[in-house]
């Protein structure tokens, strides 16, 4: 039986349907906004940088380090028990009399110096550093503890 030749006839080529470069630029904005959000969503986040006064106050009573950053007439005029005495001047010079193991709670009269003091041990590597606004002029008039002298 002789063979018949069959007509092969070509195939369609299925086209893929490509995808247009604005859809890939959506895709990789919603990723990144997705990972971004996420971040955002489970980083850890900083402390407060600032403290109250009723909240230093609880602090130092848990163990806090309070670092007052006066000036030695400015502390022996009143001060906060407990406190350590570094005037503002010296910190930089002295950051290894401060814990590093410790909350720290910066104060100095009225909350401005403190901030400084604050960023000074920040910069410098220590972890959890807060500034008391208001300084020892609200703690006092808030009634809080003071000790008068050196």
């Amino acid at each position: 039986m002789p063979r018949t030749k069959r007509k092969v006839t070509p195939k369609k080529k299925i086209q893929k349907k490509q995808t247009p470069i604005w859809e890939w630029v959506l895709i990789g904005i919603a990723v990144v906004a997705s990972i971004v959000l996420l971040y955002n969503r489970f980083a850890p986040q900083p402390a407060e940088l600032t403290v109250t006064v009723s909240q230093a106050a609880e602090k130092r009573d848990q163990g806090a380090f309070m670092l007052d950053v006066r000036e030695p007439s400015e502390w022996e005029e009143f001060h906060m028990p407990g406190a350590t005495l570094i005037p503002l001047a010296e910190l930089p010079d002295r950051l290894s009399e401060i814990p590093t193991d410790r909350e720290i709670v910066v104060v100095c009269r009225s909350g401005n110096r403190s901030q400084t003091g604050r960023d000074i041990l920040l910069d410098a590597g220590f972890k959890n550093v807060q500034s008391m606004s208001g300084g020892m002029n609200e703690w006092r008039s808030e009634g809080l503890p003071i000790v008068i002298g050196p």
